[in-house]
């Protein structure tokens, strides 16, 4: 165990926390049961928010006032036009309030630079698509010797319940929230039970906005008691999730019996290609940041490292030594790169993944927890092959694998050799390369030599396989909140 960071305790006490109940029907109420559960820094281990624990009864008041807003309230009389100045109207204020948002979702989950920049950015462009969404005429033969019109509506496909995941819950929620809203769905939101500050401080921002009672509703508590209910609900018509594949299992076993549509991110062990072609020198940083970024408590990490063997001393020993720099520690000091993991269970899962890699494999460096408060870990390098536990299942954590290969072919059978299939990255000056490898890989993304490090709102995000069912952002968003109904008269 290394020395423990040093931490700041006077910012903490400056952060003004949102409302900690539940909004349903445009209203703060309490927990039908009256019932708390505490939400815990994870750098500092200590209380910072006890927030209201809904169970199925609030489930079902939330589902209901999102029914009653879609079923003939205010909100679903709202033109396309009135429903995009709402949306540019809270991403407004979420601007006015960037500094105070920022705080409560970096105090929330432990990780610097926390900002609500994405969530802005996929309010802003939905907003533009709210009055957009339109239907299309069709040209069909006479009936009965009659001209016949025929056309397709576009039209919201009702409630939506969007269950969202602790690594990024502002920037996740608004990817989820934002095309439903602007398509003229009313959403109900299961912040994470770990991270639900920043969600509920979107909520506020949202009453002060005016969206209509039950437009948005939010309903924080514990998965098996408030998410499951939520995706029981006969109210709910489409069901949005993003976390574990587990879990993603059982949603959509549960949705499917009930017939609603889902769109479920779910996790990966996503590859990085490098070719010993590549500029090497120019990618390391890259290649060691999908290890660590956000504590590697991201879905589409290229956490497995596939390296050309003639490659694979100078990977490794430029990968190491980025790793061994990134500085860890709180993150609200301007110069910490990451921050913690979100809380004991999962420091005790990443842990227990480097337990099983100082047995299978080869530790190039990390691997020790830092400190003995806060749930810190350091970036963790190690060498082994694609069959080994900490390459095959998703660990979570800033822990990555280096795995050789000699042939072409050999490295994407093995960046495909996973049941997962979200994200991937390729290395290569080898422009022939790059696109029969970007063709191959089973992937919802390929990144060539860099490219964004976030799904950008103008295009899809999803997964292959393990990964998940349909697709987020771009206009991809709107049809996934939408349904298609073909109305024809015989003149």
């Amino acid at each position: 165990m290394t020395t423990a960071p040093e931490i700041d305790p006077d910012i903490r006490s400056t952060i003004q926390l949102p409302p900690t109940d539940l909004l349903i029907g445009g209203e703060w109420q309490p927990a039908a049961t009256g019932e708390r559960f505490e939400v815990i820094d994870p750098v500092t281990e200590q209380v910072i928010a006890r927030v209201a624990r809904g169970r199925q009864a609030d489930v079902e008041r939330a589902v209901a006032a999102a029914r009653a807003a879609v079923d003939g309230g205010a909100w679903s009389k709202l033109s396309g036009v009135d429903r995009a100045k709402l949306l540019f109207r809270l991403a407004d204020l979420m601007e006015r309030d960037f500094r105070a948002m920022t705080l409560v979702e970096t105090l929330d989950i432990g990780q610097p630079l926390k900002n609500p920049a994405a969530a802005i950015a996929a309010l802003r462009y939905f907003a533009g698509w709210a009055d957009k969404i339109d239907g299309r005429h069709v040209m069909l033969p006479d009936s009965n010797g009659r001209p016949t019109h025929t056309y397709v509506r576009r039209e919201p496909i009702g409630v939506v319940a969007a269950i969202t995941p602790w690594n990024s819950p502002l920037m996740t929620g608004a990817w989820k929230i934002a095309p439903a809203l602007a398509a003229g769905c009313s959403v109900v939101i299961k912040p994470p039970e770990d991270a639900p500050l920043s969600t509920l401080y979107l909520g506020a921002l949202a009453l002060e906005a005016g969206f209509p009672a039950g437009a948005i509703n939010i309903v924080p508590g514990y998965g098996p008691e408030a998410g499951a209910a939520l995706v029981a609900s006969p109210g709910v018509d489409k069901v949005t999730f993003t976390g574990s594949t587990a879990v993603g299992r059982q949603i959509g076993a549960t949705a499917s019996g009930a017939l609603k549509a889902v769109t479920l991110e779910l996790g990966g062990k996503s590859p990085q290609v490098v070719f010993a072609d590549a500029d090497i020198e120019r990618h390391i940083p890259m290649m060691a940041r999908q290890f660590y970024l956000n504590s590697g408590q991201v879905c589409a990490a290229g956490t497995r490292l596939l390296v050309e063997r003639a490659a694979m001393d100078q990977v490794v020993e430029g990968v190491a030594r980025q790793l061994r720099r990134v500085r860890v520690g709180d993150p609200f000091k301007p110069d910490t790169q990451i921050g913690s993991l979100i809380s004991r269970k999962q420091l005790d899962r990443v842990s227990g993944y480097i337990d099983q890699g100082r047995a299978q494999a080869e530790l190039v460096t990390g691997g020790n927890r830092i400190g003995d408060t806060g749930f810190f870990v350091e970036p963790t390098l190690f060498i082994g092959t694609n069959d080994v536990v900490i390459a095959k299942e998703e660990i979570f954590g800033p822990v990555g694998v280096v795995v050789p290969f000699d042939t072409y072919d050999e490295a994407i059978r093995l960046a495909n050799e996973t049941p997962y299939g979200l994200a991937s990255v390729v290395y290569t000056s080898d422009i022939g390369t790059a696109h029969r490898a970007a063709a191959q890989i089973r992937a919802g993304m390929v990144r060539v030599n860099g490219g964004a490090s976030v799904p950008s709102v103008h295009v899809p995000f999803g997964g292959m396989k393990a990964s998940g069912i349909g697709r987020e952002l771009s206009f991809s968003g709107i049809e996934a909140c939408t349904v298609e109904k073909t109305v024809s008269f015989e003149l």
